[in-house]
């Protein structure tokens, strides 16, 4: 029979099993349980989250930091105290960082582009009425060249002539 920690049909036989980086086997019988607890990954966990799109806290921004995130990954966190928004970010090394942000209910729909053109309160001038303003500033602009054109022809001297001493007849 040889060798008991060679004879791999009687270790076998007996339960006992040889670690792969030890030379010597354990003598004691290894049992190992059916199965092992499931723990979820960051990727399931993501895909948990994203089952429900609405993620909410308490807390403020001390339970916005709470909240765990995987790295490479974004969630959006709903204050069930206050009205605001968390978008907390997680780099690759999992540094997160977040946004706060505040939202207001609104009573009323938000005017467009659309909406601000057609209200009562819009007025947009006809082709005659911007014509009209259009002579406006053209007679006030011939009214500037004009009066610009009189205050530079009067503000130019006229070269005086000098008085010559008159000679004295008497003194002749």
């Amino acid at each position: 029979m040889g060798f008991w920690f060679n004879d791999t049909d009687y270790l076998l036989q007996k339960g006992v099993t040889a670690l792969a980086y030890n030379a010597f086997p354990t003598i004691y019988p290894q049992s190992y349980p059916q199965s092992y607890p499931q723990f979820q990954t960051p990727t399931q966990l993501s895909a948990v989250q994203q089952n429900n799109p609405f993620i909410w806290i308490q807390g403020g921004v001390a339970g916005a930091n709470a909240y765990q995130v995987a790295p490479n990954n974004t969630v959006v966190l709903w204050d069930s105290e206050e009205q605001v928004i968390y978008i907390k970010s997680a780099d690759m090394q999992g540094k997160p960082s977040i946004r706060v942000l505040d939202y207001t209910i609104r009573s009323e729909a938000p005017k467009t582009a659309q909406n601000a053109l057609s209200g009562t309160d819009a007025q947009i001038p006809t082709r005659d009425e911007l014509n009209a303003i259009q002579g406006q500033i053209d007679a006030l602009k011939q009214q500037i060249e004009r009066i610009t054109n009189e205050s530079t022809v009067q503000s130019v001297p006229k070269p005086k002539q000098r008085k010559q001493p008159d000679a004295d007849v008497s003194a002749v």
